[in-house]
């Protein structure tokens, strides 16, 4: 069974996850679990604590994913040389634990034992200051060495003199140009020549218009100028290649410490997700027990708005492990135990729980059976469902267990279900496990008052408004209400007699006491059907016209003869001089009948075919032929 899903422990879950930074954090917060060392889950709940209480004196700790930053130190740890890019990213990063760990010291003015964290975070501060030293907007940065910025001098002196070789050949020979500034091609600085002047100007052809008609030349002086230049950014290159090989190596030999802190940042981001839930779902610190207790003080459903949640008041210690709840329908029985379990799930996993004060024992395990568990793929229907996961409860409950099981016993024969029902609660007693289950079985009840270690609790409702009121009270059973609803709500006195009498007897309906004078189901008028009137059927049509009757077509008084019967839709054809055509069987009259006109067994087809369709349907019905009989209209 899927216990998260069903008591929505996911859906808390994917909550916590988006108030994580680090993807090992998100990761380790889907699969959590519960803790069964107490002293692990004593510590899991004070760290909990300790990071609400930090954030609340500090704010929100300074943490960033570092996830990125593992693939760095990973290129650099096989020897490989790291961009700008990276190295400025593993600053970044040793900037973000220098202000964590001054976070975390300032902590330890409130005594808080999580701020002792700072001492296992190392800012590395000479790397961090050799790599800020030298890597500037993702580039080194002309300052990275002297020799660097020596050689980034010469070469912006190389630029500026090629620039001015070029621009005095210009202005010298501005007759020779096609336009009056210098351009670079391919790096080179040109000269844009007429095509017509090339032999005027000294240096070699770089490029050329769209159209041919200018030449952009680079001048011989400049040229050289242009290799010195080209052997500088050699030179240049090869000093940006030590100053990152030099930080690469200083970033191995940092590596283990870079290791421990990005552990340790994602520890802290795992610590502080929780105290960020904490806060957001207005939580408190759990006390813990092993003695098979549990005390929930205005307890409430952690997803539900905490503005319109009923505050719910829940015990169970050594003497009461049972609670059969009963109560009207949406009186919020199965919200009630969801809430509870949900509650205790949190807390055994290091969480805060929406209460204003709990004392909830550790569970070896949490066991459910809520809702339509209907099957369809293996073909098991509801009531098959739910007994095939209350035997796999039954199967794994013991002492150490918690238990909820919603409408035990539904979904089948009444009287059987609360056989069932009790059969299940019995079981459930045999095994010393904790356990919450919701019925409507009156016998149920019966037996809860009875058995031992098991007590009825009621969900309360006000009977004035009709309404319920979400509150659970333990040590008393609930009625359904429903005669009283219905009474209420103006089911007549008749009606309500025979359900109390089918429901508990001829005695029960002397002792009730009605609510509402006698009075009877007023019938309201609703829409009448209208019946379609009948009409002539197709063989009263099919009757009335026969082919080649003559008829009178209105209102054009036209003379046309019946080439088609009248249809189910009281619709026939009618052949006029000039075309057929569809008319409906009111529009027409008999003018003389076919048998007057014509002998019996005469050919139609002679009047209503052409000569060609004729010929061709004769042939048809000698021998195959590959032809198509044509529509007239």
């Amino acid at each position: 069974m899927n216990i998260e899903k069903q008591i929505e422990f996911d859906k808390v879950k994917d909550i916590w996850a988006g108030l994580a930074i680090t993807d090992w954090a998100k990761e380790k917060i889907r699969e959590s679990s519960l803790y069964f060392s107490e002293n692990e889950l004593r510590k899991q709940l004070r760290d909990t604590t300790d990071a609400r209480l930090l954030i609340e004196k500090l704010g929100t700790p300074p943490l960033q994913n570092i996830s990125e930053i593992k693939d760095v130190i990973l290129i650099a740890e096989k020897g490989d040389c790291l961009t700008p890019y990276q190295l400025e990213r593993i600053e970044k990063v040793l900037v973000a634990t220098n202000r964590l760990k001054d976070y975390l010291s300032r902590g330890k003015m409130y005594h808080n034992s999580l701020a002792y964290y700072d001492e296992n975070l190392d800012a590395i501060s000479e790397l961090r200051q050799e790599i800020c030293n030298k890597i500037r907007n993702g580039a080194v940065d002309d300052y990275a060495s002297k020799e660097l910025e020596k050689i980034r001098k010469q070469i912006i002196k190389c630029e500026e003199q090629m620039k001015q070789k070029a621009e005095q050949i210009l202005r010298s020979n501005k007759e020779y140009m096609a336009d009056n500034y210098c351009t670079f091609r391919n790096g080179r600085i040109c000269l844009p020549v007429k095509k017509d002047y090339k032999l005027k100007i000294s240096g070699t052809i770089i490029d050329k218009s769209s159209t041919g008609s200018t030449l952009f030349i680079e001048p011989s002086s400049a040229a050289k100028h242009y290799e010195e230049m080209q052997l500088l950014k050699i030179s240049e290159e090869n000093e940006i290649y030590r100053i990152l090989y030099t930080l690469s190596a200083f970033v191995l030999t940092s590596a283990p410490v870079l290791h421990a802190n990005l552990t340790m940042i994602e520890k802290l981001d795992f610590i502080f997700s929780k105290g960020k839930l904490s806060i957001d779902m207005d939580g408190v610190e759990p006390t813990i027990n092993t003695e098979r207790r549990m005390k929930l003080i205005e307890a409430r459903h952690p997803l539900m708005d905490k503005n319109v949640a009923v505050p719910l008041q829940f015990e169970v210690g050594e003497t009461i492990r049972g609670i059969v709840i009963t109560g009207p329908n949406t009186g919020g029985k199965t919200v009630a135990i969801k809430t509870i379990m949900l509650n205790c799930i949190m807390a055994q996993c290091g969480l805060h729980i929406t209460c204003k004060q709990a004392d909830i024992c550790m569970n070896s395990s949490y066991l459910c059976d809520i809702g339509d568990g209907q099957n369809l793929s293996e073909n098991l229907s509801t009531f098959s469902a739910h007994i095939t996961n209350v035997l796999e409860v039954l199967r794994e409950a013991n002492k150490d267990s918690f238990v909820i099981m919603d409408e035990l016993g539904s979904g089948t024969d009444p009287a059987e279900g609360m056989g069932i029902a009790i059969a299940i609660l019995e079981e459930l007693r045999k095994s010393g496990a904790i356990f919450l289950v919701t019925t409507h079985y009156p016998e149920v009840k019966e037996y809860a008052a009875k058995a031992e270690n098991i007590v009825n609790a009621r969900m309360t409702f006000d009977k004035e408004t009709l309404h319920p009121t979400y509150q659970m009270v333990i040590g008393e059973a609930g009625e359904s209400c429903a005669f009283y609803i219905a009474d209420r709500l103006g089911m007549p006195n008749e009606m309500l007699k025979v359900a109390i009498s089918a429901a508990y007897g001829e005695e029960a309906v002397k002792s009730y006491s009605f609510q509402n004078p006698e009075s009877n189901i007023i019938k309201k008028s609703t829409d009448k059907i209208t019946k379609a009137k009948t009409g002539k059927n197709n063989a009263e049509f099919s009757t009335k016209y026969k082919i080649g009757d003559s008829v009178m077509v209105y209102p054009e008084k036209k003379i046309g003869i019946v080439c088609a019967p009248i249809n189910e839709k009281g619709v026939l054809r009618v052949q006029l001089p000039n075309k057929k055509i569809w008319i409906n069987h009111k529009r027409v009259k008999l003018h003389v009948a076919a048998t007057e006109l014509y002998p019996e067994d005469y050919d139609f087809s002679i009047i209503f075919e052409t000569v060609e369709n004729r010929k061709k349907r004769h042939d048809m019905q000698r021998k195959y032929i590959d032809a198509v009989i044509e529509s007239e209209d």
